[in-house]
């Protein structure tokens, strides 16, 4: 990953890397990795996430059409 610091501005090019880095997702990355996780909590972990995402996804067509 690369960030182009421009005029000498080194606070706004960190602000832009650490902006980059959230949204490729290596900060949730390394909270995850820092314990070990076991493969059921792992699935149980990543299905509440399949579920949450759905429920999003739903709340937000129902805002949008309205049925």
């Amino acid at each position: 990953m690369q960030v182009i610091v421009r005029d000498n501005n080194v606070d706004q090019a960190l602000r832009a890397l650490k902006k980059k880095l959230q949204r490729e997702g290596v900060f949730r990355e390394m909270k995850l990795r820092r314990n070990y996780e076991k493969p059921s909590e792992k699935r149980a972990r990543e299905g509440a996430e399949s579920v949450r995402r759905h429920r999003k996804l739903m709340r937000k067509r129902l805002d949008r059409e309205g049925y």
